[in-house]
């Protein structure tokens, strides 16, 4: 299978990218491909797993039938549940099993190549800076951020109303969709300091906070934001649409 550890020595910062990868791979699942992903977990079918490939990738596959695995494996069976809970519930579910599982594999690396206490201490201390899958995929992950600060040349939208300051119209603002602060002439020194202290908003998607002149959308359903690169909308593409519904909010109204 596809992950499978290289033979050779690993440093904290290679087990690190290869959680990122995997973690990355997950998220995807559980957010940008949940339809597909959904279909994959066909209940009818032998005890199914959910994989992060250290490439950024996913995939729904049988267990490894290697006894002792080579390394430890998903929750078992996760496509059991899925039509016996709600969509919504079910994904937080596999999102803390996929959790579970990834701290699992980065530990087991460590100790496979002899990882001593500094050396856990730091791979636990990077790996704690980023979002658990679970805070990414129930949206938790923001509630305690703040929006992320545009740049110079980018506009601002109001989280709590929805709307567009009345300083550009709504159009020019929709081209650029980025989170800012309400009004950065009389707050900006107040909310650069919350953002230093707090570290911005998350996106989404991926989970990650990126620099500031980065291009964000956000959907006007569950109020989260996005990098436009990771939901494939562009600036251009943003005029046109008058309420975004990120793939996650897309997905729930189908299948209502």
């Amino acid at each position: 299978m596809e992950g499978t550890p290289q033979e050779g020595p690993r440093t904290v910062d290679e087990v690190f990218n290869d959680f990122k990868g995997r973690r990355a791979g997950l998220i995807k699942a559980l957010t940008l491909d949940v339809d597909k992903f959904y279909q994959q977990c066909d209940p009818e079918k032998e005890n199914l797993c959910l994989y992060g490939l250290p490439n950024e990738t996913w995939e729904v596959n049988l267990p490894v039938e290697e006894v002792p695995p080579e390394q430890p494996e998903p929750a078992l069976g996760i496509n059991f549940a899925r039509d016996g809970m709600k969509e919504e519930d079910w994904l937080s579910l596999v999102a803390v099993h996929s959790d579970s599982w990834l701290l699992s594999v980065a530990f087991y690396f460590g100790a496979r190549f002899g990882f001593g206490k500094n050396d856990r201490k730091r791979l636990f201390q990077m790996i704690n800076e980023l979002p658990t899958v679970f805070e990414v995929v129930s949206g938790t992950a923001n509630q305690v951020k703040e929006q992320p600060s545009s740049g110079p040349n980018n506009s601002s939208k109001s989280k709590n109303t929805g709307r567009m300051p009345s300083k550009q119209t709504e159009s020019q603002s929709r081209a650029s969709k980025s989170p800012a602060t309400r009004d950065e002439d009389e707050s900006g020194e107040e909310e650069e300091e919350e953002n230093d202290e707090q570290g911005g908003a998350l996106c989404g998607a991926c989970g990650d906070n990126h620099g500031p002149d980065e291009f964000w959308i956000c959907c006007d359903i569950c109020e989260q934001w996005f990098h436009g690169k990771c939901v494939k909308i562009t600036p251009a593409k943003a005029e046109h649409i008058k309420q975004y519904k990120c793939p996650a909010c897309s997905n729930k109204k189908a299948r209502i």
